[in-house]
């Protein structure tokens, strides 16, 4: 199971993305950034947090601490926005909780090298497990340490809102693929994909995902963790289509390198209208959360108010 840790403190909300995030203090001392089991997308989206971080770090790759974050809606009675007391009313009890990586930013790959090996172990990963999320728009990549940390995977294995269907999902292609913000620097050597699939696939069997799906708390469940375990193995089964789409994309991309400035903004600028985002849409989604969630650090919280709208 997850570590369990007990709100103290409601700091700030997180204002980009739909599922309005806090960032909250601990018992531990900790600093969190809260998913909340009662936003839109429902407890299903913090199993998807929690099963695609959780594979992604036993595969070695660098995933903030994921816990159980118990959370009193009192804690935010001081909060001026109705929708956050809303959302921390529906949010009693169990949420989930990712380490804030304090001075962290948001990958740019005009501004930080990621070998062409770890762009494609999180490539077959993001396959794998349906994420649509890792865009040139929003990436959920941070840069922290040196290191290239994962975030985010509440859209992932978007299937298992309607388990009815899921079946018909096991072969599906990931959808954007050409859009994936990776894309570029694995296209600097396209073999590591091939070698990402041949070293990462077989690691994913039943043992690993029934350790995984051990970790997601039953009070978010609403199948057996058995059927997470059997659709992802069927997703390895089948993964071939999905190997031969990545393939086609990079023999198409342009590599990281390649790319000045202006051709990273056409490709920002064409991944949002494929979103049906706006230009306005799209610079505003170029400053991170967790820069205006480092302000407030800073500031004291000062800094909170005025970067709320930002």
């Amino acid at each position: 199971m997850l570590r369990h840790v007990t709100a103290v403190r409601y700091a700030t909300p997180l204002r980009e993305g739909g599922s309005l995030p806090g960032l909250m203090e601990g018992d531990d001392l900790g600093t969190w950034v809260v998913k909340f089991s009662g936003a839109g997308q429902g407890p299903k989206a913090l199993v998807a947090e929690v099963i695609v971080g959780e594979l992604a770090r036993e595969l070695g790759l660098a995933v903030p601490e994921l816990v159980g974050i118990d959370v009193d809606p009192e804690l935010g009675r001081t909060e001026p926005d109705q929708e956050v007391q809303d959302l921390l009313r529906a949010s009693a009890g169990l949420n989930l909780g990712m380490d804030y990586l304090p001075g962290s930013i948001t990958y740019d790959p005009l501004a930080f090298d990621v070998t062409p090996e770890i762009a494609a172990r999180v490539l077959w990963l993001d396959a794998l497990t349906l994420n649509v999320d890792r865009s040139w728009r929003n990436p959920n990549l941070l840069v922290w340490g040196g290191r290239l940390w994962l975030i985010d995977h509440g859209a992932a294995l978007y299937p298992h809102h309607d388990w009815a269907s899921a079946a018909a999902a096991v072969g599906r292609v990931l959808p954007g693929i050409a859009d994936h913000v990776l894309l570029p620097v694995v296209a600097a050597q396209p073999t590591t994909f091939a070698a990402a699939d041949t070293a990462l696939a077989p690691r994913i069997d039943a043992e690993l995902l029934t350790a995984v799906l051990a970790r997601v708390p039953d009070a978010w469940l609403d199948v057996p963790r058995a059927d997470y375990v059997h659709w992802l193995l069927a997703r390895v089964a089948a993964r071939a289509p999905t190997r031969d789409a990545v393939t086609a994309a990079l023999a198409q991309a342009h590599p990281a390198a390649e790319m000045a400035p202006g051709a990273r903004v056409a490709a920002a600028a064409l991944a949002s209208r494929r979103r049906g985002a706006s230009p306005a849409d799209s610079a505003k989604a170029g400053r991170p959360d967790w820069l205006r969630a480092g302000d407030w650090l800073r500031t004291g919280g000062a800094a909170a108010v005025e970067n709320r709208d930002a």
